[in-house]
């Protein structure tokens, strides 16, 4: 025998933000017969079509593959980024992992970069100008090379691998009590650096994308480890590490650059 879906009724408080100057509020609205196999998004889907059917103004959300790759979804749900399930991005998150009569608080990212642009929908360009510092790699133009022709030992492939996952949401930043994105930084640092191709501009990379960081107005990192316990993607705090030790190899390189050339 087929189990019975379970349909749930949910309390939702809901930032409402008409634009960057609005002041913002919460909102309470209360979304009926939500199927136990439909995700998160899905119910926003269904509420906004109730709210369409009242002629009433929708949510605004940011989504696009809904499959917790893109990156584009992302907020907060009942102070958890993403909500609760772990390594787990809002898109990919269903509602059997609620209560029936639940009241759920839905609010944006929370970070002085991160513009709110209309409700739960936040301005993350930061990010781009900050992978954009990092400039490009060089590497040899002419017909692509075998995919085997550069042997890279597995644990720096692993590494590098790790830390591509990383897809931009801005979880990191949002659950970080002082807005750092230095988690997010590391993992696009740390996958070029660990592979042949990111090693020419190996040193002028990490200090332009520490120091765009640092100008977009992201905080420092205290080591805290919200980030990796917020992180979809789980990319672990060691990668900070990671990071200070490129920032400290290209500093002392740096200097030891101007030195020989008598600056």
């Amino acid at each position: 025998m087929h189990q019975e879906e379970r349909l749930m009724s949910l309390t939702l408080k809901v930032w409402r933000q008409k634009s960057p100057k609005d002041q913002g509020h919460f909102e309470t609205y209360t979304v009926e017969k939500v199927s136990e196999h439909a995700s998160f998004l899905e119910m926003l889907d269904q509420l906004n079509e109730q709210l369409i059917r009242e002629k009433k103004d929708p949510i605004a959300f940011d989504h696009d593959c809904r499959e917790g790759i893109c990156g584009s979804c992302g907020f907060m749900i009942n102070g958890e980024a993403h909500g609760p399930l772990k390594r787990t991005t809002v898109c990919q998150l269903h509602m059997r992992h609620f209560k029936d009569g639940e009241t759920l608080t839905i609010e944006p990212w929370r970070a002085q970069p991160f513009t709110v642009l209309k409700d739960l929908m936040v301005d993350r360009t930061a990010f781009d100008r900050i992978i954009q510092a990092g400039g490009y790699i060089s590497v040899d133009t002419g017909s692509a090379p075998d995919g085997n022709a550069i042997p890279i030992a597995k644990p720096k492939a692993d590494w590098a691998f790790d830390n591509a996952t990383c897809i931009g949401c801005g979880a990191c930043v949002a659950s970080c009590k002082n807005a750092s994105a230095m988690l997010f930084l590391a993992a696009k640092v740390n996958h070029l650096v660990s592979l042949p191709q990111g090693q020419v501009e190996r040193e002028q990379r990490v200090m332009r994308m520490v120091a765009q960081h640092d100008d977009e107005g992201f905080g420092a990192c205290t080591s805290t480890g919200a980030c990796e316990a917020a992180c979809p993607k789980g990319i672990r705090l060691v990668a900070i590490a990671q990071l200070n030790r490129e920032l400290l190899r290209a500093q002392f390189c740096y200097q030891e650059g101007s030195k020989e050339e008598g600056i």
